[in-house]
């Protein structure tokens, strides 16, 4: 039996997971978001003024059926199809929005047949490089350098009752938001300023959406591969 130790922060004690409880357009839609590093779950457990609690959990993940977008099977815009079916993109101009249109079509996949998916936190200060590349101001190398692609970075989302039935809280830590909620501030406003480097700069040798649009790169392209 293969076992995920995951963690969820939350203000409340979570005994029981549900499926229906995360934000509105969600990064991956409806599901109970984990991570697999605690200081994450702590981060996220905390608001302004709130204390929160870091929520701990085992994942018996035998038989489930997983998407993993860190793969290698998958590129990051695989990773944006999804992100473009389940966020609200605010449309800044005619080329994003056929941006977010040619990912759908050509870099779909079926979640619905998942139990779980695996896959990088679109937090809101890296929404931001999202935005920038679907509005073809930085290249998908800038795009893919600015995500944090460490086990920190990485969410893992319960999607079905298959896989909530899997599940089995085992405990609880209280987390303070005077030491987290402004760890995650000065990650946050790192991330900004990592923003504000990237746009200034010219990458003359990337791929730009733009170039998606025109040549229709597909998910076979040789050059979407890491």
């Amino acid at each position: 039996m293969k076992e995920l130790l995951l963690y969820h922060g939350s203000p409340n004690i979570v005994k029981h997971p549900t499926l229906d409880k995360s934000k509105e357009y969600a990064d991956f839609g409806a599901g109970f978001y984990c991570s697999r590093n605690s200081e994450t779950g702590k981060e996220w457990a905390c608001s302004y003024s709130r204390d929160g609690y870091l929520n701990k959990y085992e994942l018996n993940i035998d038989g489930l059926r997983i998407l993993d977008l860190t793969s290698k099977k998958y590129t990051t815009l695989h990773w944006l199809a999804v992100l473009a079916e389940n966020r609200k993109f605010k449309i800044a101009s005619p080329l994003m929005r056929t941006a977010i249109i040619g990912l759908k079509k050509n870099f779909h996949i079926d979640t619905d047949k998942y139990d779980v998916i695996v896959g990088y936190r679109a937090d809101d200060s890296y929404y931001s490089f999202i935005r920038a590349f679907m509005n073809n101001e930085i290249s998908l190398e800038q795009l893919y350098n600015s995500l944090d692609r460490t086990k920190a970075g990485r969410q893992y989302v319960i999607k079905s009752e298959k896989a909530l039935d899997r599940i089995e809280f085992i405990g609880f830590e209280p987390v303070s938001s005077v030491e987290y909620y402004f760890k995650r501030l000065r990650k946050d406003n790192k991330a900004r300023e990592l923003y504000d480097d990237f746009v200034s700069v010219e990458d003359k040798s990337g791929l730009f959406i733009r170039e998606f649009i025109l040549r229709e790169v597909h998910e076979d392209d040789p050059r979407l591969q890491r």
